[in-house]
Parts: structure tokens; sequence; C-alpha cells
């Protein structure tokens, strides 16, 4: 699964106070392994440095191929 700009997720960080919160990934930094952090805003501030695995796409959004393997 990956994000682009505008995509809306939800953050899980047991340590960030915006932990459950539904926000919009303003920035997609890429590192020099090909990983990818983003700055997600909410509406009282905003998060940087979040890891792909701390996010959840928002129906509708990102590609997630999870549910192509079921049957």
């Amino acid at each position: 699964m990956s994000f682009e700009k505008d995509d809306e997720a939800v953050l899980h960080d047991k340590h960030s106070e915006y932990d459950g919160e539904t926000g919009t990934i303003t920035q997609v930094v890429e590192n020099m392994f090909g990983d990818a952090t983003y700055t997600i805003s909410f509406e009282g501030g905003q998060e940087t440095g979040v890891p792909e695995d701390d996010l959840e796409a928002v129906d509708g959004n990102a590609d997630d191929d999870s549910d192509a393997d079921e049957e």
C-alpha cells in the first residue's frame, strides 16, 4: 500500500496525540532506500515522519491489494 499527496488516512501510533484520527497526507518523502515517510495534517495540527505501517487507508484511497487474495 502506498499513499499519495491529498489521500486521507487514519493514523495508528499510540505515542501520537492524533492516534486513531483521520487526516490528509500533505507530503511524501522517499529516503535513499526507497521507503516513504509521510506528513499528515489534522484539524488540530500535523504529524511528520510517519511511516507507511502507521497509516490505514480510508475507503477509496491508496492502493490496497490485501483483499485480492481472499476467496
